[in-house]
């Protein structure tokens, strides 16, 4: 009997010990996206090209993981030069000052088949804010390559929350970008060795 307890015992610590398996963005198939409406009637979507998005798994169905990822605010774009250079001023992110935007889940929930609530702190402009993202587990494939998983996750914020200060109105009411950002992501993550 003691000789069970003990080897239970071991286990468990084992257990205990063993590293979370690590994930990481494939940043060529992984896009970082933000949409929000201009003058009350046409939506204008730009990306984030430089990222970095880790994930550390808790469970086999990935309930209980932790993501942590860093965006580079001057890698935005939405394919013209004017608003994208009015975008990196202090009337936006302030790229010079506030050189990265990041996000550390806090929790991980499982809250069906394939979908998930995934909360954490995210910072901008050195401002940070507790938002929760809705997410879908896309899949998974694993091939001569390794092992890959996909999800999307999509969130609303306020800009101004974050001191994103911009707000010029029109002359019938209502600002020419709205308050509200829809940001999205679909990650393509690759399991670490």
């Amino acid at each position: 009997m003691r000789r069970t307890l003990a080897a239970v015992a071991v286990l468990q610590a084992g257990l205990a010990a063993a590293p979370a398996q690590e994930w990481k963005a494939d940043a060529a198939h992984t896009n970082v996206t933000f949409t929000v409406t201009h003058m009350l009637v046409a939506e204008v979507s730009g990306r984030f090209k430089e990222f970095t998005i880790a994930l550390k798994q808790g469970k086999e169905d990935f309930s209980g993981s932790t993501v942590e990822a860093t965006v580079k605010t001057a890698s935005l774009s939405t394919d013209n030069e004017t608003r994208d250079n009015h975008l990196r001023s202090d009337d936006f992110f302030n790229v010079e000052k506030y050189p990265a935007m990041t996000f550390k889940s806090t929790s991980f929930e499982k809250t069906g088949d394939d979908t998930y609530k995934i909360t954490g702190d995210l910072t901008i402009r050195d401002v940070t804010k507790p938002v929760t993202f809705d997410a879908k587990l896309l899949g998974t494939v694993t091939d001569a390559r390794g092992t890959r998983v996909g999800f999307r996750a999509t969130t609303e914020i306020n800009r101004f929350d974050y001191g994103v200060k911009w707000d010029r109105t029109l002359d019938t009411g209502g600002f020419i970008v709205s308050k509200n950002v829809e940001i999205k992501i679909t990650a393509e993550m690759v399991k670490q060795k």
